[in-house]
């Protein structure tokens, strides 16, 4: 595998082919007749889709020689069954259609008890020639990684579980900073009794997200209290359960930054449980800016997570291994931004 000497060095990536979609008005499949040099476009669209592509930097990579078959490469994401997975599927199809690949998808990288990899599916890769591996919301085993490095097979970790080991490149966003707005946003509206539900201590995003929200009480003058820190493990029903312990304390807050849409659910369930109105009797802010986060009466302010980007990125990274290249660094961060809409709100009185 591709090892580099610096852990902290961010990757410069170019837009995706949807983000030049959006930016010359045009369908993605439009955008890739022009970047494949398709005759099938009117001259008009061709020139919008074309200084768009020279605008946001878009690299054209050389067209495959169609004598030969596309080269293979493996998607091993935590599940099939959520919209998140949903959005990393849809970023990597598309920067693999751009890029000539095939994609083969697996739902999770099964391991025996004794915490060793299924030999039988990784050799799967070598047996039908995957030339590199994305594995989102992945914890590999020592094994693992060193069956990989031992077939020098490249790969990328998209928002992996727990710190990879030094020299694996991976692609996050921005948690950290993400806390941080969630929780300003909420200080600005005048809130100071603040919770945060977290998702399980050991993940890198869950952590990150929790020392933003920390920072951000820190910089304002505000006190923390650990009683207004509770573990909800990205799970919509113990996340439930959090916010009733919120709801019961003698002080309850008026205001909860919960790390995941999904658990944003779960609190907004309690809530109603209890009476109590979103947001004027309580604020929510949640995080990922999944589809259910629309889907809330009211509907959820969030911090969007660019989970189909952070996808693209980690193809195009995998690629350039795939090519012998050496990223310049082994971690890359995409920016968050808060998405305001309607469950927040000044404190009553």
């Amino acid at each position: 595998m591709v090892r580099t000497a610096s852990a902290s060095a961010s990757v410069t990536a170019g837009p995706t082919l949807a983000v030049v979609a959006r930016e010359a008005g045009v369908s993605v499949p439009t955008a890739s007749k022009v970047v494949n040099g398709r005759e099938d476009v009117a001259p008009e669209t061709r020139r919008r889709v074309t200084e768009a592509l020279d605008r946001l930097g878009y690299v054209r990579r050389p067209r495959l020689d169609a004598s030969k078959p596309p080269r293979l490469i493996d998607l091993v994401v935590h599940s099939l069954d959520s919209s998140r997975s949903g959005a990393v599927l849809h970023g990597v199809e598309e920067a693999a259609h751009d890029a000539g690949l095939d994609v083969v998808v697996s739902a999770a990288l099964s391991r025996s008890r004794a915490g060793r990899p299924q030999r039988g599916w990784l050799d799967k890769l070598t047996v039908r020639g995957s030339a590199g591996v994305l594995f989102n919301l992945a914890e590999l085993t020592a094994s693992q990684y060193a069956w990989l490095e031992h077939h020098r097979t490249p790969f990328v970790m998209i928002d992996p579980v727990v710190e990879p080991p030094p020299g694996v490149v991976s692609v996050g966003a921005a948690n950290w900073q993400g806390g941080v707005t969630a929780t300003e946003h909420l200080l600005a509206l005048g809130h100071e009794r603040i919770a945060v539900v977290s998702g399980p201590r050991r993940r890198m995003c869950s952590n990150a997200r929790v020392a933003g929200y920390r920072s951000a009480l820190a910089a304002a003058g505000v006190a923390h209290r650990p009683e207004y820190v509770r573990n909800g493990g990205f799970d919509e029903s113990l996340a439930e359960r959090r916010t009733r312990e919120l709801l019961d304390l003698p002080e309850p807050p008026t205001a909860v930054f919960v790390c995941s849409d999904r658990m944003a659910l779960g609190v907004c369930l309690a809530l109603a449980e209890r009476g109590l109105r979103i947001p004027d009797d309580v604020s929510v802010v949640g995080f990922d800016d999944l589809p259910e986060s629309r889907w809330t009466t009211p509907a959820l302010t969030t911090v969007r997570q660019p989970l189909a980007e952070m996808a693209a990125t980690g193809l195009r990274l995998l690629l350039r291994m795939m090519d012998g290249e050496r990223p310049e660094g082994t971690r890359t961060e995409l920016s968050t931004r808060l998405v305001e809409r309607s469950s927040t709100a000044p404190p009553r009185g």
